[in-house]
């Protein structure tokens, strides 16, 4: 039986050999869905509507109306113990509502308020770390801002026990966000391009799954139950000169 002189001898390939020659092969596949999803994750990324973010830094302590024996230690742990529940406060309705009247805003915007706020202890610190998202810098920074000092207002009416009071001061203002955090076209574009290598890698093997070709004298053999004696070279037309 006669096979084409251009079908590549893969039959005694190692895997990894067979592996890099489907690769490449179907390198076009891979490269497509790789540049389609990366092109499509930057484009989206550029319409979406940039977020800006800005941060406040409150201090939580306590103070005694008697004196006590409490050790150092002991108090810091008390208080760092304690600013885990005061950061759960912050994102509370009542906060929201007192920021809402506090700038004028609707009745029912507490829940939007909320929606965008986020605050988190400041891991081994009697810190909370509050943070607001809106897509006006100015106006995150504002609210942002806003809830810091309400918080710290009401915090002011809060006691613990008969002997202390508990504190929070805004330690730190937030400042004007300059660049937003979100979209990210860069991360988002590698991150696509990731995703689309390994898509068009499954997409090059299932296609090479699908494909019914014979790719080597080795594979005529085994199909047809005939050996080879011989390969026909496959010859290109000279152009008319």
């Amino acid at each position: 039986m006669l096979a084409e002189k251009t079908i590549p001898n893969s039959g005694n390939a190692s895997p990894r050999i067979k592996l890099l020659q489907v690769l490449r092969r179907r390198l076009w596949a891979i490269l497509l869905v790789a540049g389609v999803l990366t092109g499509s994750a930057v484009a989206f990324s550029t319409l979406q509507t940039p977020i800006y973010e800005a941060s406040v830094k409150i201090l939580i302590g306590r103070e005694y109306t008697t004196q006590t024996n409490t050790s150092l230690n002991a108090e810091v742990q008390g208080l760092q113990e304690l600013t885990k529940t005061m950061a759960k406060a912050v994102d509370t309705v009542p906060v929201a509502e007192a920021v809402g009247e506090k700038l004028d805003l609707s009745t029912n915007s507490a829940g939007k308020l909320r929606s965008s706020l986020s605050a988190k202890q400041d891991p081994g610190t009697m810190f909370i770390d509050l943070t607001y998202k809106d897509s006006d810098p100015e106006r995150a920074q504002l609210i942002a801002n806003t809830f810091g000092q309400v918080f710290s207002e009401q915090v002011s009416n809060v006691s613990v026990g008969s002997n202390a009071v508990i504190t929070a001061a805004v330690w730190q203002q937030a400042s004007l966000p300059r660049t937003p955090v979100s979209p990210d076209p860069v991360r988002n574009g590698l991150l696509a391009l990731v995703l689309g290598i390994l898509l068009g890698v499954g997409l090059a093997f299932l296609l090479e799954y699908r494909d019914d070709s014979l790719n080597s004298p080795e594979e005529v053999e085994r199909v047809s139950g005939v050996p080879t004696f011989g390969m026909i070279p496959k010859f290109q037309p000279l152009a008319n000169k």
